[in-house]
């Protein structure tokens, strides 16, 4: 496989119907005319079952149910790119914070939500295999570190990952659900490359959820983490010593690794009413410039860092395509 230059650009199809549109030196391109001519060579998009709420009003985020995926995917490979699929097992976003069963899987545990998991596979990628559409990674689950679907910390009671990953019954059921998503790529899309994919950059974290996983015999081909360095603290140098250890740490195990999310922003002002993620006045702001160069070297370090070792498999810029045009979160609210 080709060493990933990508980004992540679901949100592109509601952002253009909203008024967005993308410059390359002064004139107007196609998105993903834009992104080939430049480099990338891979896109990365989330799917979500039914992101729309009882009235069909679509919950914001992309809306990026399967025919939004479909569109995305057939626009990306006619540019001549790659693409992987980014399987959140939820309706809406999924994180560390928040692993919320889609609506039709509220009632189901177990088997039947391992049953579930493993149709809703199968079915997406059947209906891009429909398409001649057929991607090169698929990633199952969303920053799974706390865990996923019905199986999450209760931290009102001080519960952490270990009460999911580090509980033997919680995390042979975890794996379970892991297991059918995997069973369902390797049997729609052989070659694609399985990915497991976790927020944390803590070695001790990473290490112990991978043990579990280990355990309980999941079958995958690349560990993937969030690497976002104004969260791994002031310091460049630290953060990227960090990334090699998990890189480091993902060879030990036999595994290739990749960033599936990165980004680096290149202003702290506000632009769209919608408070800012990172504002001014945010010391980690300073570890790179907050211009389109510290956008450069921040990049710059991080690549070379993954291609430091012989399983860097590469990177993906989450949202870059994500301009102010209208403000939101949730519904442009």
């Amino acid at each position: 496989m080709k060493f990933i230059k990508g980004m992540d650009i679901s949100m592109v199809k509601e952002l253009e119907h909203y008024g967005a549109s993308y410059r390359l030196n002064g004139k107007k391109e196609d998105l993903f005319a834009i992104l080939k001519t430049c480099g990338a060579n891979n896109v990365r998009i989330r799917i979500w079952p039914d992101p729309y709420d009882e009235n069909g009003n679509s919950y914001g985020g992309g809306g990026n149910d399967l025919e939004t995926t479909i569109e995305i995917a057939e626009r990306t490979v006619q540019s001549g790119m790659d693409f992987m699929l980014d399987f959140h097992y939820s309706d809406f976003w999924a994180d560390p914070a928040k692993q919320v069963k889609p609506k039709a899987w509220k009632e189901l545990s177990g088997e039947a939500l391992e049953t579930a998991v493993y149709l809703h596979t199968v079915d997406t990628l059947k209906a891009l295999k429909n398409h001649k559409l057929v991607p090169t990674m698929v990633q199952v689950g969303n920053e799974i570190t706390n865990g996923m679907l019905d199986i999450m910390p209760d931290h009102s009671k001080g519960e952490t990952y270990k009460d999911t990953w580090g509980n033997a019954k919680n995390a042979k059921i975890l794996c379970g659900y892991l297991k059918a998503g995997i069973k369902a790529v390797r049997e729609c899309t052989p070659k694609a490359l399985v990915t497991l994919h976790l927020e944390s950059m803590g070695y001790g974290k990473c290490s112990e959820i991978m043990n579990a996983w280990e355990q309980n015999g999941v079958d995958y081909d690349v560990f993937g983490s969030s690497f976002y360095q104004f969260w791994q603290g002031n310091s460049s140098k630290n953060a990227l010593a960090g990334l090699q250890k998990i890189e480091n740490l993902a060879k030990s195990r036999g595994k290739m690794y990749a960033v599936m999310e990165t980004s680096w922003l290149n202003s702290l002002k506000d632009a769209d009413g919608t408070p800012n993620v990172i504002g001014e006045g945010h010391a980690n702001a300073k570890v790179y410039s907050d211009d389109p160069q510290g956008q450069v070297d921040a990049l710059t370090d991080m690549y070379q860092t993954l291609l430091s070792n012989d399983n860097g498999l590469g990177a993906f810029y989450w949202e870059g395509a994500w301009i102010p045009v209208k403000a939101g979160w949730t519904n442009w609210k």
